[in-house]
């Protein structure tokens, strides 16, 4: 597939991602080191390491991301406001949270909005990128809409598709397809963005995902996909 994109235009899509936990403090230096070579938009990490990662970066361009209530969305709104702001004052400059599903397949819509309004709330005050995980692989497309509809009215700064760790069949994680990022994007327009995460593992895969609507991509490949691009041109 050809693209119109630098390495370096195409790296500012990225949020480079490390969220296993049982990496070492070295591993996440050595991470961090590398997605500020590369110039990505963000290191996407856990909340506990946020501290340690911006200090590696306090010189770089790169932002810090904090996966909150992650990666399952069970925890309550306090939890996961207070998360945010402690992650914000340890240097966070993204939060990316997961819904509370439960909460939306038993119909309780007021909960849902309250929990996007609260930690949307934290983010602007702060003047930080606030990220909605819908875990869409567990979602009709009904309630994919359902909650675009929520996001247009608490007006996040990203919807995003997965978390890259949901299971459907268990075993096999499903992250972001084409047809959801089409689909988003197709209910917010420009009010909101949308971020694709899960399963983008390739050159192609991003160019996809970029194409159907996506302004940010999560993804632990973002080395190999701008070494493929450059080996291209």
């Amino acid at each position: 597939m050809e693209t119109k994109f630098t390495p370096e235009q195409l790296a500012k899509y990225f949020d480079q991602t490390l969220l296993k936990p049982y990496v070492t403090e070295q591993r996440l230096k050595e991470f961090c080191e590398e997605s500020d070579r590369y110039g990505f938009a963000m290191v996407a990490i856990n909340s506990a390491p946020v501290k340690f990662c911006r200090e590696v970066l306090k010189n770089s361009s790169v932002h810090v991301g904090a996966a909150i209530g992650f990666p399952l969305g069970q925890t309550t709104i306090e939890d996961k406001v207070f998360e945010t702001e402690r992650a914000i004052a340890e240097g966070a400059d993204e939060i990316d949270y997961v819904v509370n599903l439960v909460k939306l397949k038993s119909g309780d819509l007021e909960y849902v909005e309250n929990e996007m309004r609260q930690i949307v709330d934290v983010c602007n005050k702060h003047e930080k990128i606030s990220k909605v995980i819908f875990e869409n692989c567990y979602l009709t497309n009904d309630e994919k809409v359902t909650l675009c509809n929520i996001a247009l009215k608490v007006r996040p700064t990203f919807i995003k598709t997965s978390t890259g760790f949901g299971t459907p069949e268990p075993g096999i994680p499903v992250g972001a397809t084409v047809e959801d990022v089409k689909l988003m994007k197709s209910v917010v327009g420009d009010a909101v963005k949308v971020k694709a995460a899960g399963g983008v593992r390739n050159l192609a895969d991003a160019l996809a995902m970029i194409e159907a609507g996506a302004e940010r991509i999560g993804t632990s490949a973002g080395v190999k996909i701008i070494e493929e691009l450059k080996a291209q041109l």
